[in-house]
């Protein structure tokens, strides 16, 4: 053995129980009352808490969008994930015009291999469904890439798919395996109204929210469900963030279909109000956080098994970047921070007695291993699982500032945010990539999943 984890309590998403872990060459050999170390390096983790690391299904770095490119490379991304106790990053790569599913995360993988700090996969985002890209789908899931994105959005920039096109590929993806995730608003509504507003004279962040308030964003989680119910495909819909929609997947998954929906801390911890602040357009992201009614609606899901996985949309830019809409909101790039904070606060969230740190297990790394195919190498610990380890201080203090992040990003939305317990350590493959408020990693550390949906 290498490394020895040694009496700390060790949490997984069903079972909470003291215990030692031995590593071994990146994977966990054994796990055991008390394993004598021999000449293996000691880790003492008495008096905290030993989790799986949390697995961040939905990140964009690196990302062109708004005139600009996301503020985190993959560098900086996976660095600040390490940093948060994220072990394995899923991005998104967008497909362009032409381009085939395989060849889309190629190319990506030729900037994402040599930066990685720690592990990563890749989502197609579909964008080109032309029938060679169509009959692709079995081959990418083959490959190890068996889940795709569509955006029923962002209509101007190229990106969004219509209603005939998200069908073609909710059926293909029925026949080979592949799982479908759809950012679901609607963007004739979201153009009318941000029309109207900007006609108005109405310019503040605060109507980037009522451009696209509750009623937009559920009216196409109702739509892009009634589709995969009508098909029997399997759906996943990412930043769920309204009531109404949360009560549509409860009525599916009720119903015996295989909806997963995905809702990120932002919309747990903050609501509209953020868009009347001073600093609102800082908060702009889409879909926006929504009212209390919409906030209180996704904790009860998370309770209810109704969300299936806390992931972050990590997709920051720059204040200066978010300035050229200090006037238009239409102009504030649209993407929040996230990747260091979710496991954090869902930890500070359990440790506060909200829900159990079991279900922040499930919800931060089981559900996402086990949905996109990494378990169980990903998001648990068992022998033979990858030596992915987080110990976690319950009585370490913290209090979220730009100042105590690993990122790029000038500024971050958790300003202030006080966390109850925080992580002091994160092993990546047995290896230790951060300590104390350090990072101890290295780009090209990472390696890239091919995974295989069950």
């Amino acid at each position: 053995m290498d490394t020895v984890i040694k009496n700390g309590t060790i949490v997984t998403a069903t079972d909470t129980f003291r215990g030692d872990i031995s590593i071994k060459d990146g994977k966990i050999q054994t796990i055991a009352v008390n394993i004598d170390p021999g000449n293996a390096k000691v880790i003492d983790a008495e008096g905290r808490l030993v989790l799986p690391g949390a697995i961040d299904a939905h990140t964009h770095l690196a990302m062109p969008f708004g005139g600009t490119v996301s503020s985190d490379d993959y560098e900086a991304g996976t660095r600040a994930a390490a940093c948060g106790g994220v072990t394995t990053v899923f991005d998104f790569a967008l497909q362009t015009k032409g381009e085939g599913i395989i060849e889309t995360a190629q190319r990506r993988n030729k900037i994402c291999e040599p930066q990685a700090c720690v592990d990563y996969a890749f989502h197609v985002a579909i964008t080109d469904l032309t029938p060679k890209v169509l009959e692709e789908f079995q081959t990418a899931v083959d490959y190890g890439i068996p889940s795709f994105k569509v955006f029923m959005v962002y209509k101007k920039e190229g990106l969004m798919v219509d209603d005939g096109v998200l069908c073609k590929i909710l059926k293909k993806s029925k026949e080979t395996g592949a799982l479908i995730s759809v950012h679901a608003e609607n963007p004739d509504l979201i153009d009318l109204r941000t029309e109207q507003f900007l006609k108005e004279g109405k310019t503040s962040a605060w109507y980037h929210y009522l451009s696209r308030p509750e009623f937009v964003e559920a009216e196409a989680d109702k739509r892009a469900i009634h589709w995969a119910k009508s098909l029997n495909a399997p759906l996943y819909i990412v930043h769920l963030a309204n009531k109404e929609g949360m009560e549509e997947v409860k009525k599916a998954r009720d119903e015996g279909y295989e909806i997963y929906a995905e809702t990120c801390p932002q919309y747990l911890h903050f609501t509209s109000d953020v868009y009347k602040r001073e600093d609102g357009r800082n908060f702009v992201c889409s879909p926006p956080m929504k009212g209390q009614e919409s906030q209180d609606a996704l904790w009860e899901g998370i309770k209810t098994g109704d969300i299936a996985t806390i992931a972050t949309d990590h997709c920051p830019f720059q204040s200066y970047e978010k300035d050229w809409g200090k006037d238009d909101f239409t102009k504030i790039p649209n993407g929040c921070m996230g990747i260091e904070n979710m496991y954090p606060y869902m930890l500070s969230e359990a440790n506060k007695g909200k829900i159990s740190f079991n279900k922040v297990v499930e919800l931060c790394s089981s559900n996402p291993a086990k949905i996109f195919g990494c378990a169980p190498a990903k998001g648990t610990i068992v022998p033979g699982s990858d030596a992915d380890i987080v110990i976690y201080d319950p009585n370490k203090d913290f209090v979220v500032s730009k100042d105590n992040m690993h990122s790029d990003v000038d500024h971050t939305i958790w300003e202030g945010t006080e966390l109850k317990g925080y992580p002091v350590m994160t092993l990546s493959r047995g290896r230790v990539v951060f300590k104390d408020g350090e990072f101890l990693g290295e780009p090209g550390w990472g390696k890239m999943l091919k995974r295989r949906r069950k």
